[in-house]
């Protein structure tokens, strides 16, 4: 294998595709991490617990920049930036013979065979080869044999650029795409996540712009392969839990893609988080805990290797990283293809730590899309430095800071399969039910929204009445099955409503000045927002 093409000449052995056990071994060898709970490989990434948007810079070039969408979340950056940090990228791959030579990996995202991406990734630590090998689509050895990536990631995380004031970036770490020329180089950060989410943003780039609509999103489907669900949600709402049931099979937990023949999975593997994890609460996550798996930045005692997962003092985003066979109850586990038929129900997720959302409401058209571009949850005290007090989030798409192409270009898409397969759209909130999560207030038990996902995928929430709530006009169902029907309607839920009333019109004057920017577009594209 010849790794010319990309300037890296002398880089000494190339290890392609290395067997899981060998990578295991190697990143102990050479104290990366330690083997831990059922010989799951603990490690720690540094300085950097998660993504670091602020680093992340676009190349702008001719081949690609009428199509990107600008601004905060996709940064320019010139071609001869990008030139002088690749060249500092390779020199380090060129000189830096330290025995282990290059650890490539070559594999795809995109379990839909004829929109498939080959990917290749180089990394220099054997636990980010661990990483990606359970994260993207692992080939078969005839798949490897006449292999061409169509996007290639080189991970150098202890690069960093000294100059980084006059190149215009942010900070010494660097995570820059170069969509034309199919390349994009990580530095200063050894945090896996940087990869994972870099190649969505490529899908994202890509399928779209041939009708495919990419979504943020976790699916499952029932037992025998069939009414598919997808669910949408930003990190901690509960998406990866609520998405691995015992009673359906998993089809992903995080990205996928909606073809004219249905749903796919793009990625081959899970990136769950592992704050308060419990084996009781999430069974499939924790039986997925093995060999092959890591355990990303968890705390756990020196001497016994216990692992404390209620323990955020390194980081809130503690993760754990297993490919889909470790879910025993998910569509490759049984050996086929993450894909599924078009979905009979969508889920928005959002975690409301205001508590003014209704635990499930049925969205019609207009307000599916409303929610969708507006992508709500809300910061919790004591997750970020800083939030003292519940915070409003919105991000597009329920995945803003993946998006290359206008967030309506994405949400059209949506609208269009949506009224093609006449699929039902639900919003469920997992936040805080009876007052703010601030004022004492308890989060919605996990067994009651499990109840009402329950309701939603049998089809039997449609044959329960609704009634609007006054906020955002949603249908509520008056009565759902082993469910208190007290917390359905939120109002009722509160001992105070005129404190309701209060801190829901906070919230939906953050919900109107968040949609400003896509009011322009409103009149021809049709949405439903807040009726307060």
């Amino acid at each position: 294998m010849d790794l010319a093409y990309l300037g890296l000449k002398s880089v000494g052995e190339i290890k392609r595709n290395l067997p899981l056990s060998e990578l295991v071994e190697m990143a102990v060898q050479r104290g990366e991490g330690q083997l831990g709970m059922k010989g799951a490989l603990m490690v720690d990434t540094g300085k950097y617990t998660g993504r670091s948007p602020n680093d992340r810079f676009v190349v702008d070039e001719p081949s690609t920049r009428d199509h990107i969408w600008w601004g905060d979340v996709n940064r320019p950056v010139s071609v001869e930036v990008f030139d002088h940090l690749y060249e500092q990228v390779t020199n380090y791959y060129n000189s830096n013979d330290d025995g282990l030579g290059v650890l490539v990996f070559d594999g795809f995202s995109g379990a839909e065979e004829n929109t498939s991406m080959p990917v290749r990734f180089l990394a220099k630590k054997a636990w980010q080869a661990i990483f990606v090998n359970n994260m993207f689509i692992r080939p078969t050895d005839g798949q490897l044999t006449d292999f061409l990536p169509r996007f290639t990631i080189i991970n150098a995380s202890t690069v960093v650029d000294e100059e980084w004031k006059a190149h215009g970036l942010n900070s010494e770490t660097f995570i820059l795409f170069h969509l034309g020329r199919g390349i994009a180089i990580i530095g200063g950060t050894e945090y896996g996540g940087e990869m994972k989410k870099g190649i969505f943003s490529i899908m994202n780039f890509r399928l779209p712009l041939k009708g495919i609509l990419t979504m943020h999103c976790a699916a499952n489907v029932d037992m025998d392969g069939r009414n598919s669900a997808l669910f949408f949600g930003l990190s901690g709402t509960g998406k990866t839990t609520l998405s691995t049931d015992p009673n359906r099979l998993l089809i992903g937990d995080d990205e996928h893609g909606w073809s004219d023949d249905g749903i796919f999975n793009l990625e081959g593997g899970c990136y769950a988080k592992a704050i308060n994890l419990s084996k009781e609460a999430e069974p499939g996550i924790w039986n997925a805990i093995g060999h092959g798996a890591l355990l990303e930045n968890v705390v756990y005692d020196e001497a016994s290797l216990k692992v404390d997962f209620s323990d955020g003092s390194k980081t809130e985003n503690t993760r754990i990283c297993y490919p889909l066979d470790h879910i025993e109850a998910s569509v490759y586990a049984t050996g086929k293809p993450s894909r599924a038929g078009h979905p009979e129900n969508i889920i928005f997720l959002s975690c409301d730590a205001y508590g003014v959302l209704p635990p499930v409401a049925r969205l019609n058209p207009e307000q599916a899309m409303y929610h969708f571009i507006s992508g709500y949850t809300a910061k919790v005290a004591g997750t970020e430095r800083g939030v003292t007090e519940p915070q409003a989030t919105f991000s597009p798409c329920f995945g803003g800071p993946f998006l290359m192409l206008h967030p309506l270009k994405y949400a059209k898409l949506l609208k269009e399969k949506m009224e093609e397969y006449k699929t039902n759209v639900f919003l469920v909130n997992t936040g805080w039910s009876g007052g703010t999560a601030s004022s004492g207030a308890s989060r919605m038990p996990l067994g009651e929204t499990r109840k009402m996902i329950t309701a939603i995928l049998s089809g039997s929430i449609q044959n329960s009445s609704f009634e609007n709530e006054p906020v955002f006009g949603l249908e509520i169902p008056t009565e759902i099955l082993g469910v208190n029907s007290k917390i359905l309607m939120p109002r009722n839920a509160w001992t105070d409503c005129g404190e309701y009333d209060h801190v829901a019109s906070e919230l939906v004057a953050k919900f109107k000045e968040n949609f400003d920017k896509y009011r322009n577009d409103e009149a021809s594209f049709g949405v439903g927002g807040p009726v307060l």
